[in-house]
């Protein structure tokens, strides 16, 4: 029998994780099974469970490890203050971000599934989403950040809502419009914020 080193198989795990976050995303969580993640992650359905107890455990995992992504590759990336939050406004309605679900945000691509999901991915998703609305009232409120942080839930809602609403749509020039009209509502929420 054939041992592995512990890095193989904590690569094999984060490739399984990340495999199946971007078909959740693509997919939807209930439309993904477990042989189509593990042939997406190019292991066999056996393989499974020697890193992971359920479904439902590779599903808050999943969750957990899209928010992380999207915090470290977005949030923490961008600029301090009103500037950084224009940035990640800017790149979250932008239409390469709409039309790559499964490269994008799982907010947008997730929330409705999450509602109805386990205790543990709706656990993993609310932790997520803290940082995210923490590293937006940061760059709100810099001297006082716990004082924006409904505020910036309320942005980070305003972001998922406008970015459903752009993918269902089937006109794209509406879809389009739709993601312009939210970057001037975001901006605008913004300016309110800073003369408050």
């Amino acid at each position: 029998m054939v041992r592995y080193a512990k890095e193989h198989k904590q690569e094999t795990r984060q490739r399984i994780v990340e495999t199946a976050g971007r078909r959740f995303k693509r997919d939807g969580i209930d439309g993904s099974g477990i042989s189509t993640l593990m042939k997406d992650a190019g292991l066999t359905n056996g393989t499974f469970y020697a890193y992971f107890a359920s479904k439902d455990e590779l599903v808050a995992t999943a969750v957990a490890d899209q928010m992380r992504t999207q915090h470290a590759n977005i949030v923490a990336q961008a600029a301090p203050g009103r500037a950084g939050l224009e940035q990640i406004v800017r790149w979250y309605f932008s239409t390469e971000q709409r039309d790559s679900i499964e490269d994008g945000c799982p907010n947008a691509a997730l929330l409705d599934e999450i509602v109805r999901s386990t205790d543990p991915t709706r656990q993993a998703y609310t932790d997520g989403a803290l940082v995210l609305i923490d590293g937006f009232a940061a760059r709100l409120a810099p001297h006082d950040p716990p004082s924006a942080r409904l505020k910036s839930l309320g942005l980070l809602g305003m972001l998922a809502g406008t970015l459903q609403l752009s993918r269902a749509l089937t006109d794209r020039q509406l879809a389009d419009e739709l993601l312009e009209q939210g970057i001037r509502n975001a901006l605008a929420l913004l300016d309110a914020e800073q003369h408050n």
